[in-house]
């Protein structure tokens, strides 16, 4: 029971902003707090969570290619894509997961010329 209740407050506690500082970019989808991870990375994370049952990734880690930054949303399991995601929440490739492991093999170079910035999440209801 105690597992429900937190499952039903994460949304309320991780969407709170309370004494954060935002930086606003050009746009409302590249709008970032203080911690530099995009808004719309973050809804992403809450929409993920308010699923029933909830689908939200196992971890979101931030890695920079290609020059720029993106966001590796890992899948809870079992042949699913983990998805790359620039800093506006456009997908850009798969580059691991599904039934054979290497992706959608839209982005084959992701483990060779990706670099792993930071764990910026992980799903710590399972």
């Amino acid at each position: 029971m105690k597992y429900l209740l937190i499952v039903l407050m994460l949304p309320f506690l991780s969407a709170s902003e309370c004494g954060k500082k935002k930086n606003n970019k050009t746009a409302d989808t590249t709008e970032t707090v203080n911690d530099s991870i995009p808004v719309c990375v973050r809804k992403m994370i809450d929409a993920a969570n308010k699923e029933t049952p909830p689908d939200a990734p196992e971890k979101v880690d931030e890695y920079v290619y290609n020059g720029k930054t993106v966001y590796l949303f890992m899948a809870q399991c079992c042949d699913q894509f983990n998805v790359l995601y620039d800093d506006s929440c456009k997908m850009i490739c798969s580059p691991s997961g599904g039934i054979t492991g290497r992706g959608d093999r839209k982005c084959e170079d992701f483990s060779k010329n990706a670099k792993h910035i930071k764990q910026i999440w992980t799903n710590s209801v399972k």
